[in-house]
């Protein structure tokens, strides 16, 4: 028996087709923030606005926050100065940086100007730290107790501010100048007696991040120790702000999205594949075919240098040239990645790069050797004897295979200390991953193999 299925955006088309505002909101209201804005992905921009005036002010606010820039920029466009308030009230500080930081300069102005004077000053406060730091991430809004307090007065503290913070199950304790001086959970709180003091009960030992450090250490820290949340400090031990779990999670996500566009050689861009159009898809693509295709001609170079060699019966040398350049780039691109993920993990640092070499240059020798043994019997028995190539001699397969094996060697080598050599100097390491590597091992494959073939053929 065949089952008809009807999707969440064809019924809300219907729905506001037919004016059903009523069990629209009750629909919408069920739903979550997320869902929310991934349905409002799928439905057209006139009939976006209406929804979003019928959800409550907080999962309205949530909602614009989940929403990609170009919803939430046509969005305000159409708010009145009211309507533009309303949900720029309850927003959280970092939240509103996020969008601000990707709007045309009248948007942010217009939303300045409906902030009320405390949170215009957060947002001013966080603008002020450098991209991808702690400080830009960081939300204010956090629940801070005095050591001094009992379990009582903290409970009643937490009940009358921590409806606006970004948690309360990790609350921070900190002196009368704000400095950090220990940190308790919900639960610590709840089981103690109503008596105790906090300053008995709280953990000493706190792991805290400097506004200035990179988001990504932070999102490690997060990950290494399961935080829900980790306290940021200025360079006198003040509290000023925690980054949570959530906003972590955007920051490995967008880090990872990064590294990837950079090992395919692609410049980074926010937007996702399906709002970006051709021209834009165009521009952050071809700056690195240039490069890549400029820099392919040093391998021309080497080619018509060696032209002499690759004449007559020697000319069969030009067929295993793809292979070798392959196999070379596919070798140093295995352990620039492998590097590439240690070092982001921080399983290693730029102090551990000769154990590093000495461990690939191991793994090098057994992968080089083992490809060499098969391609010599492979060259034999394929190239020559089956597809009865009487140019492919052992001598031949012998050039080839020693080829292998050296460039697998220095393949491997070069492909795991220039990413480390990279953050040393304050780069990227992913810059150095695939397209980068393989431009490189490409030139000394051919080097490697014209000079054996050199030895070999013409000694």
């Amino acid at each position: 028996m065949e089952r008809n299925f009807v999707t969440v955006d064809v019924t809300i088309n219907k729905l506001l087709d037919e004016k059903k505002y009523k069990t629209l909101r009750d629909i919408l209201t069920t739903m979550n923030a997320y869902d929310i804005a991934c349905l409002f992905g799928d439905i057209h921009d006139s009939k976006v606005q209406v929804l979003f005036r019928m959800l409550p002010k907080e999962l309205a606010a949530d909602v614009f926050v989940e929403m990609d820039e170009d919803t939430q920029e046509f969005l305000i466009k159409g708010f009145s100065d009211s309507e533009l308030k309303e949900v720029v009230d309850e927003l959280s500080a970092d939240d509103a940086v996020d969008i601000i930081e990707e709007m045309p300069a009248n948007v942010v102005k217009r939303i300045l100007r409906q902030a009320d004077a405390e949170t215009r000053k957060q947002i001013n406060e966080l603008l002020k730290y450098p991209d991808d730091s702690a400080g830009s991430i960081m939300t204010t809004e956090f629940v801070n107790l005095r050591p001094g307090m009992t379990v009582d007065q903290a409970i009643l503290r937490i009940r009358r501010t921590g409806i606006d913070k970004e948690t309360i199950y990790t609350c921070y304790v900190t002196h009368d100048n704000g400095k950090l001086a220990g940190v308790i959970t919900i639960k610590d709180i709840l089981l103690a007696d109503e008596d105790d003091i906090i300053e008995n009960l709280m953990e000493e030992n706190v792991i805290s991040v400097g506004t200035l450090d990179d988001q990504e250490h932070v999102a490690q820290i997060i990950r290494n120790y399961d935080f829900l949340a980790v306290p940021v400090v200025d360079t006198e031990n003040r509290l000023v702000g925690i980054v949570t779990f959530d906003d972590a999670v955007d920051v490995m996500e967008e880090e990872t999205t990064e590294d990837i566009q950079k090992m395919a050689a692609i410049t980074s861009s926010d937007k996702p594949y399906t709002k970006s159009g051709v021209f834009e898809t165009w521009w952050h693509r071809i700056p690195w075919l240039l490069l890549l295709m400029i820099s392919a001609t040093f391998t021309g170079i080497i080619i018509s240098s060696c032209e002499s060699l690759l004449q007559g019966e020697l000319i069969i040398l030009t067929s295993f040239i793809p292979m070798l350049m392959g196999t070379a780039g596919n070798a140093g691109s295995q352990s620039s990645v492998t590097v590439i993920r240690a070092l982001s993990l921080e399983e290693i640092e730029f102090k551990d790069i000769f154990w590093v070499i000495f461990k690939e240059c191991r793994v090098s020798i057994i992968c080089g050797a083992t490809l060499a043994i098969v391609n010599f019997g492979k060259t034999l028995l394929i190239d020559g004897w089956l597809l009865q190539n009487p140019k492919v001699t052992p001598e031949i397969a012998l050039v080839v295979s020693l080829t292998i094996f050296v460039v697998v060697v220095v393949s491997k080598i070069v492909g795991c200390s220039l990413p480390m050599v990279a953050k040393k100097i304050g780069m990227d390491p992913a810059v150095m991953a695939s397209p980068f590597i393989t431009t490189i091992v490409d030139i000394v494959s051919l080097l490697v193999f014209f000079a054996i073939a050199t030895l070999v053929l013409q000694a």
